[in-house]
């Protein structure tokens, strides 16, 4: 039986999700040899092939030069599975039986997320028999660490007011395969004046066009009004390409508005390429889960009802995980691809604890104080659902204790090589608001962010308040340096035909939207470099099959 492969090319690349229109973290291209790469759609479940390698004749250690290219988004699951296959000639060359070699499976994320993005992963699917194992590895396009740093002016605006002065901003959209436009940026508005000249904005490429240099960009101009019904003036249509000429005579832009022409002029355009996530985690930034006795990952949750009885949310159906823990699962699966060990510290808090009824805001989950580690995912949730036997749980819920808890190992780790998230499930009710708002305002210095998942019924006004998207939360004056608070409501994802998978898939990727960018934040405020990326793997002899992937 020959080695022979013969495969066809239907690769294909998205650029966006067109039912979102969401722009992707990055893009990454995997090297693959002698497979099938098939994606999972989320709502459906279903493989669907998306390419596969070129043919490479008579060998077990092939060197391909197709790559697949997969937008990367940190914040969803992405699931795939490799297929080894051998076509081998059957009567002649245009006939082949398609022998299966064995497969293996992971999600995006693991193979980005471990050392230098390169994956070791045996393949099976073959009883009983050994089918080596494969090497995946990811590279970031470079295009897709690009940011451009541009400045407009304009002049004979539109006198919209009837004082004769006029508050200009302007408002860039990026298009979608599916004729819609998705907002990117909008500028300061500049007071009083009919020849604005707006303040240099800088914004990565691939959300002013997602890489494709040729794509519409669309520019509205609007007058401000003080009750928010700004005055649309005009708008122009350019592209990152045209763009990228600079100030020029292809940079100027008539704007029609009903009294009048006027124009938007391009002053100055720059492109640089930055850091990105990416780059850290290849140099070894352990995001979210050093070893101990370094938090990171800490699902804490907050108590609420009898566990025994079915109006509580803590309530253990037998057949459904309650809401506590489909929102951890949901979260835990997709963070824990980018963990060294798999062993996440998890902790409660507002409960009375055995044998003295103490209570306590940061008890471990687990029972051993010294050693409050979890074995993945399903070890927290085993842990979670065996403390509610022994616990009692009792208020007032204080988060203060557990933000200070990971701040501290925080403040120890600030040279970029750890970075910690902590992940809070509760059901809304907070009885230390001042003290969690400091909290939070000296966290922002440290390398952590904060996920709050709220539960139940109640309301969250508080839990919006620290979220701080609207309004940046202060303490005694002082500012947050950064946003590091992201807050959902659990209620807002329960999908009404049932479908928890879709629903929980959603949870997780709103929650988790932000954080490369708090990464990216912390990194870049403290002048913090990724180190270099450990030498590129180097395929064994051709004396074992160790496919490089």
């Amino acid at each position: 039986r020959g080695s022979s492969a013969f495969f066809f090319d239907m690769s294909s690349v998205y650029d966006f999700d067109p039912i979102t229109g969401n722009i992707p973290a990055t893009k990454v291209e995997i090297t693959v040899s002698l497979c099938v790469l098939y994606t999972q759609g989320v709502e459906t479940k279903q493989w669907r092939e998306f390419g596969r390698t070129e043919v490479i004749d008579n060998t077990l250690n092939p060197d391909f030069v197709r790559k697949y290219i997969l937008d990367y988004f940190f914040e969803e699951k992405q699931n795939l599975r490799f297929d080894f296959l051998c076509l081998i000639p059957f009567l002649s060359l245009i006939f082949f039986f398609q022998d299966f070699l064995g497969q293996t499976f992971c999600t995006l994320g693991e193979i980005v997320g471990s050392p230098a993005s390169r994956l070791e992963k045996p393949l099976g699917g073959i009883h009983g028999k050994k089918c080596g194992t494969v090497v995946l590895s990811a590279e970031e396009l470079s295009n897709c660490r690009d940011s451009a740093t541009m400045q407009f002016c304009a002049n004979k605006l539109d006198k919209k007011d009837f004082f004769g002065k006029s508050d200009p901003f302007m408002v860039f959209y990026r298009s979608n395969e599916d004729g819609t436009f998705t907002i990117c940026h909008k500028t300061e508005v500049v007071k009083n004046t009919l020849n604005p000249v707006w303040q240099p904005f800088t914004i990565p490429v691939r959300a002013l066009c997602n890489g494709d240099y040729d794509r519409t960009i669309k520019v509205e101009v609007y007058d401000w009004d003080r009750d928010g019904s700004h005055d649309f003036i005009g708008d122009y249509t350019t592209s990152y390409r045209e763009l990228a000429r600079g100030q020029s005579q292809f940079n100027v832009y008539e704007v029609s508005s009903p009294c009048l022409h006027f124009q938007v002029t391009l002053l100055s355009f720059s492109v640089e390429s930055d850091f990105t996530f990416l780059d850290y985690i290849k140099g070894g930034s352990d995001v979210f889960v050093p070893h101990y006795p370094q938090s990171s990952q800490d699902g804490f949750i907050s108590s609420t009802g009898n566990p025994s009885q079915s109006t509580s949310l803590h309530y253990m159906n037998p057949y459904q995980l309650n809401a506590y823990a489909m929102a951890l699962k949901a979260v835990g699966e997709i963070i824990q691809d980018y963990d060294s060990d798999k062993m996440f510290p998890a902790l409660g808090f507002g409960a009375k604890l055995p044998p003295d009824g103490r209570v306590s805001h940061e008890f471990p989950l687990n029972g051993d104080m010294d050693n409050p580690y979890c074995n993945g995912i399903e070890g927290i949730l085993e842990a979670y659902h065996q403390s509610l036997k022994t616990v009692q749980l009792y208020g007032p819920t204080n988060f203060a204790p557990v933000v200070n808890h990971v701040a501290r190992y925080a403040a120890a780790v600030q040279d970029g090589s750890q970075y910690f998230v902590l992940l809070i499930i509760t059901d809304g009710v907070i009885s230390d608001m001042a003290q969690t708002k400091e909290a939070i305002v000296n966290g922002a210095k440290l390398p952590m962010s904060i996920i709050i998942v709220g539960v139940g019924q109640a309301e969250f006004d508080a839990m919006v308040e620290l979220d701080g998207d609207d309004i940046r939360i202060s303490s005694r004056g002082k500012l947050a340096e950064r946003d590091i608070v992201q807050f959902v409501p659990f209620r807002d994802y329960m999908d009404r035909t049932g479908n928890h998978v879709l629903s929980m898939a959603r949870l997780a990727k709103d929650v988790l939207a932000e954080i490369p960018d708090q990464f990216i934040s912390y990194m870049k405020s403290r002048g913090i470099k990724p180190n270099p990326a450990p030498p590129p793997y180097t395929p064994p002899g051709h004396t074992h099959h160790h496919t490089q992937i």
